[in-house]
């Protein structure tokens, strides 16, 4: 009788265990799918009260102060220019048929002061680059670069060439078909009110190219960029700016293209 008894027991905590779990299991809720990131906002223009970080940040130019003042940096200037960037990136590629735009990068605020006498530890602007994919971004010709701040500029190219881009580009600018074709781009570029500029023009052409040779002033330059006509006052604080970047780039584009083909 008592065996019985037990394993009656032992049935009816079987069965009731066996139901709880059944209930359990009908009331589970499905797991939620992960959230999709938010969508990145529009640019409709850097704060009017931007321009005060840097020069503040100018001013104090300590750790501490950029600490405390951080999520402004962030707020103002940081996610309008991924939002700007983001933008026209979508854009350019239409000007660079065929070719990959690398993802836009926003430079680091902080200096790298570690072989420099200046030891200031922040830029006093923020700055972007949408480069040509492929390749470090210092070393690829850029349809876009900008920084804003204390100073600004806005342009396109290669602004330095490394040793053998340099050699491509004096090879390139030397001969007649493809030096012809830059020197006619570069004339429609500053016609629609870009400027040519370099890291580095030298002041003489170089010994073993001939100092009257018709492109001479080209053969000086150690790097190729088209810098953009200087920014209408007030115009980063709206959303046409967008629209006036993508306008220069445009005019820009035939030029870096040419780059990216012979010297890149």
């Amino acid at each position: 009788m008592a065996a019985a008894k037990t394993a009656t027991r032992k049935a009816t905590k079987a069965s009731a265990t066996k139901t709880s779990a059944t209930k359990a299991s009908a009331t589970a809720k499905p797991a939620k799918k992960p959230a999709a990131p938010p969508a990145l906002a529009r640019f409709t223009g850097f704060p009017r009260e931007a321009p005060r970080f840097f020069h503040e940040l100018a001013i104090e130019m300590n750790r501490e102060w950029f600490a405390a003042h951080k999520a402004e940096y962030e707020a103002m200037w940081v996610a309008p220019m991924t939002a700007l960037l983001a933008e026209l990136a979508a854009a350019l590629p239409r000007s660079y048929p065929g070719a990959t735009l690398a993802p836009p990068k926003l430079m680091r605020i902080h200096r790298d002061v570690r072989f420099a006498a200046d030891k200031t530890p922040y830029k006093t602007h923020i700055a972007g680059i949408i480069s040509l994919g492929g390749g470090a971004a210092t070393e690829s010709a850029a349809p876009l670069y900008l920084h804003l701040g204390l100073d600004e500029y806005c342009g396109a190219g290669l602004y330095g060439f490394a040793p053998p881009q340099l050699e491509r580009w004096r090879k390139a600018i030397a001969a007649d078909k493809t030096g012809a074709e830059i020197a006619r781009l570069l004339g429609a570029a500053r016609a629609d009110g870009l400027t040519l500029g370099a890291q580095q023009v030298l002041s003489r052409t170089p010994p073993q190219l001939a100092p009257d040779h018709p492109r001479a002033e080209l053969l000086r330059h150690k790097g190729c960029v088209l810098g953009f006509p200087e920014i209408p006052a007030g115009l980063i604080h709206q959303a046409g700016f967008r629209d006036w970047l993508l306008t220069n780039a445009q005019r820009a584009a035939p030029v870096v293209r040419w780059i990216m083909r012979h010297v890149a």
